[in-house]
Order: C-alpha cells, then structure tokens, then sequence
C-alpha cells in the first residue's frame, strides 16, 4: 500500500493527529525484519479504514527507538493502546484480525482507564506521545 493512501501513521507523526476528542491510540510495536509484522501491517489498513475515529500507528522498535524509549518487547506483534495519556493496553497480540478488532472495539467502547501493572515505561510513552509536541 503507498504511503498516500495508508491510515495506519509512523509513531513519530501521532502529534500530527489532531487531538480533540482524545481519540484512541493503537500502536503496533514492531520491527522490520519480523515477517509477522510486516504482515500484520495490512491487518492494521484494514481496521484504521473501519474506525476512522481511531488514530492507527506504527513504531519499528529499532528504527524509532528514540520515540518509544527503552520497552522490552520480546514477541511481536505487540500492542499498546492509549487513551489520554493514560496507558489502556500493553502485550503481544495474535495477528488475526478478528481478535485485533475486538480488543479495539472494546477499548474504544470503554471509560479510559489505565490498565493496573503496567511497565513504567508505557506509562511514560503514554504521556508523552498525548502531549501536542509528542514529548
């Protein structure tokens, strides 16, 4: 898919999005080399395409590294879902599209709330990805 029509943006364009509403953030950590990912990233077309009110992104967890900091992602396709600055979701999620979109629509359905347990650093990536300037 070119760059013109793809909905799902690079991490280091979520300040870009426009803020109001404080829509929901779903953020695919992933890295080049993982075929798996790469894979997944048409998955994602195609849920950013449904739920337009849902900003869709994309970090390589060693080409963005500086953005998304020191996370310890072992297994990918990983997800982090934010809302607010607060941090809803983090963990490796199947690449099936069906059990995506139902994490999503949950999520989007719900009161934000950070989820219990977290690692400090989402919280942290939270926050500074909600700020306008991206931290």
């Amino acid at each position: 898919m070119s760059a013109a029509t793809t909905r799902v943006v690079p991490v280091s364009q979520l300040a870009a999005q426009p803020a109001g509403g404080a829509p929901l953030v779903v953020l695919a950590l992933c890295a080049q080399w993982c075929g798996t990912c790469r894979e997944f990233h048409s998955t994602l077309e195609r849920l950013a395409e449904a739920r337009r009110d849902i900003v869709f992104a994309w970090a390589d967890v060693e080409d963005d590294a500086e953005l998304v900091g020191d996370l310890d992602v072992e297994n990918f396709p990983t997800l982090a879902l934010f809302r607010a600055g607060l941090a809803l979701h983090y963990g490796v999620s199947l690449p099936h599209e069906t059990v995506v979109a139902r994490l999503v629509e949950t999520l989007a359905a719900a009161a934000p709330r950070a989820a219990a347990g977290l690692p400090a650093e989402i919280e942290e990536l939270a926050r500074r990805l909600s700020q306008p300037d991206g931290g």
